[in-house]
């Protein structure tokens, strides 16, 4: 299995800390957040990777260069304009080939453990993708995703609005006491994401959205499975989360 890592977006909530770098190259106990996900990778047996840059390309790709240095392979595609994560991954199209491959933001922090149990999800079943989720979030800012019996994906909205949550209740789509499942931004997907990543159209955002992708491949019976993180889950997604991921021991 391969992996293709987001990390083009220069992350305007790190303010000031980012004006020279991209966030993912934020260090994390003298590591950028980069280095710490890579390693996670690795030591689930990935070693081929395929890192999108975009803010500052020349800062990532000078301090991996091959790869060769962290024992993995590494190549390489430029965002050139910053459009949203729905066409981002397309860049690895050509790296990708054949292969199932993991997906992931180049901000999110997990233990190793996380794609070593994604892989053997992937792996239970002929399913055309994983995809992760944790509870305790605030859903409003980012994907709700909900699943059937099976906990296989079934419907999905993306920063649902709190009247859009109020009318899902009363739907019985959320129930009292349930967990609303957040999106939690690592994949896995088989070559024919490309195939709905090329049909998207811009958001009433103005960019291109993963999950509008992801929606097309349950609309189209592609069988996604879901994946419960267990342990350590953080989106390193402003200054505050990154001064107290610096005070703990161990990432």
């Amino acid at each position: 299995m391969k992996a293709v890592i987001l990390a083009a977006g220069k992350g305007t909530r790190m303010r000031e800390l980012t004006a020279d770098l991209p966030k993912p190259m934020l260090r994390v106990h003298g590591k950028p957040i980069l280095e710490h996900i890579i390693g996670g990778l690795k030591a689930a047996g990935i070693r081929e990777f395929f890192i999108v840059t975009g803010w500052r390309a020349e800062v990532v790709e000078e301090h991996f260069g091959d790869g060769s240095k962290w024992g993995v392979h590494i190549q390489y595609g430029r965002q050139v304009v910053q459009d949203g994560t729905g066409k981002a991954p397309e860049l690895a199209k050509e790296f990708v080939g054949v292969s199932p491959f993991v997906l992931t933001y180049g901000d999110i922090l997990v233990k190793p453990e996380t794609y070593v149990r994604m892989i053997h999800r992937y792996n239970e079943g002929h399913f055309s993708g994983v995809v992760t989720v944790t509870g305790s979030q605030d859903v409003t800012k980012g994907g709700l995703f909900f699943f059937d019996a099976k906990f296989e994906l079934s419907h999905l909205i993306e920063k649902p609005s709190p009247k859009q949550l109020d009318e899902l209740r009363e739907q019985g789509w959320l129930k009292p006491g349930e967990t609303a499942w957040y999106n939690a931004g690592i994949y896995i997907f088989r070559p024919s994401l490309f195939a709905h990543t090329a049909q998207l159209e811009k958001s009433p955002r103005g960019e291109y959205e993963l999950t509008d992708a992801i929606a097309a491949l349950i609309k189209t019976n592609h069988p996604l499975a879901g994946l419960k993180i267990e342990g350590r889950w953080v989106d390193v997604r402003d200054p505050e989360v990154l001064a107290t991921l610096e005070k703990e021991q161990g990432v």
